[in-house]
């Protein structure tokens, strides 16, 4: 084990909590889904994202939007969990056998956390997974609605990607949407994305653990600017060597690294 892992398991041992682990794209990237701002050849981030995932475009393109999504959710639900995933299941059910407050955020919509069995888990971007209704109050709609993916019938849309044939709402008949944070939307605006839950681990943590993350979201800002007032350990595990002032990089991959960390705690 690298010297930064080994003081990551140290700390780890030191700390009666809370711990708090917030992922990003990197830990799914060795489960084939492509990051949005990394280096890897099929980043997202590469296309013009901002524009694609936003709210107004929706509302002016609601068939482009579906069509985007779809695209991309086709490389998403067909994934499986990598050994970081696992590894982090790991990590929460040793904390518990400690009696040590655990909570997993992540940035991701790939649910792949769940699927490897996480628990104390904040999908604070919502899920791929989920669709709702676009028009705010309805029953399947925010701030506290939505319908499982599954259960809306998409052949139709994807036989004749038009405005016609955009998916709706079974309650209201109004265009269903992702279940996701858009970029001209906020934190606060489904109560699925468990905000206040995020802030109050944010405030209580006693280490953070960053995975696979670009730090370009507003989670990410919060999370690392509040630990550093509050003097708590900060660890950033990325392949990528990106240095962070105040945070101590283990510069390997998380499907590597995560599995090892879990070993030296068991």
């Amino acid at each position: 084990m690298k010297a930064p892992l080994h003081r990551l398991a140290g700390a780890l041992q030191a700390t009666k909590g809370p711990v708090l682990v917030i992922t990003g794209a990197g830990i799914s990237l060795a489960s084939g889904i492509p990051t949005f701002r990394g280096a890897d050849a099929g980043a997202v981030w590469k296309r013009d994202i901002t524009e694609l995932g936003t709210m107004r475009y929706f509302c002016e393109e609601p068939e482009g939007s579906w069509s985007w999504y779809l695209a991309r959710f086709d490389k998403v639900i067909g994934a499986a969990p990598n050994p970081g995933h696992v590894a982090l299941v790991e990590l929460e059910r040793w904390c518990e056998r400690r009696a040590t407050r655990f909570l997993l955020v992540t940035q991701n919509i790939d649910g792949l956390h769940r699927d490897a069995g996480a628990k104390a888990l904040v999908e604070v971007h919502g899920s791929a997974h989920r669709v709702r209704c676009a028009t705010v109050g309805c029953e399947h709609g925010a701030p506290r609605g939505w319908l499982e993916r599954a259960s809306v019938d998409l052949d139709a849309f994807r036989a004749n990607p038009t405005r016609e044939a955009v998916p709706r709402c079974p309650s209201c008949g109004s265009f269903l949407r992702q279940h996701v944070l858009w970029f001209d939307e906020y934190y606060q605006s489904h109560e699925d994305y468990q905000w206040n839950r995020v802030m109050e681990a944010v405030a209580d943590c006693e280490l953070l653990l960053f995975v696979g993350t670009s730090f370009s979201v507003g989670v990410t800002d919060h999370a690392l600017s509040e630990a550093r007032g509050r003097g708590v350990p900060v660890f950033n595990l990325d392949p990528s060597g990106q240095a962070i002032r105040g945070v101590e990089l283990i510069a390997e991959p998380s499907e590597v690294a995560l599995p090892e960390l879990a070993a030296a705690l068991s």
